[in-house]
């Protein structure tokens, strides 16, 4: 009888044992899964992250030009929504600022289109601001023909 005694509990250890080790496995694919969403999240965002990065590898910071602040419609399916912003182009030399000034009508036109066309969820968030800072530097650098734009600064951005 003592002897059946400790099969009995010795049965009651192995279950909790089994019971232990998929709890383990459990816990191991549920990390795994939460690495693997994690890290493809950052690894769609390098690509943006690498372009803003390059265009604000500076030697020197290079003139600047403000740009007066935008009010511009955005798009939302529920609600009127408007960006109230203002940027700062840099520049790469003095003639730059010159064409800048020159096709001030055209390079305000531009970004205003561009932004037109964002959505609110778009530009709500970081990765959006920075989407949308690359955007505005390869449309205005497509304009522009002595020079480059080579950076931009938002010194106001408000989204209602």
């Amino acid at each position: 009888m003592a002897d059946e005694e400790d099969k009995g509990s010795g049965g009651g250890k192995s279950k909790m044992m089994i019971i232990v080790i998929i709890g383990v496995v459990v816990l191991l694919v549920a990390v795994g899964v939460a690495a693997y969403l994690l890290g493809s999240k950052s690894a769609q965002s390098a690509p943006v992250a690498a372009e803003v990065e390059e265009t604000e590898k500076v030697e020197g910071v290079g003139p600047m030009v403000d740009v007066t602040d935008f009010i511009i419609n955005i798009l939302d399916k529920n609600e009127t929504r408007y960006l109230k912003a203002a940027i700062t182009l840099e520049l790469e030399n003095e003639e730059t600022v010159i064409e800048v000034n020159e096709r001030m009508p055209q390079i305000r036109d531009s970004v205003l289109l561009l932004v037109g066309n964002k959505t609110f969820a778009e530009l709500n968030d970081l990765q959006g601001k920075l989407q949308l800072r690359a955007e505005i530097i390869v449309r205005l650098n497509k304009l522009l023909k002595k020079g480059k734009v080579k950076g931009i600064y938002f010194t106001e951005f408000v989204v209602q």
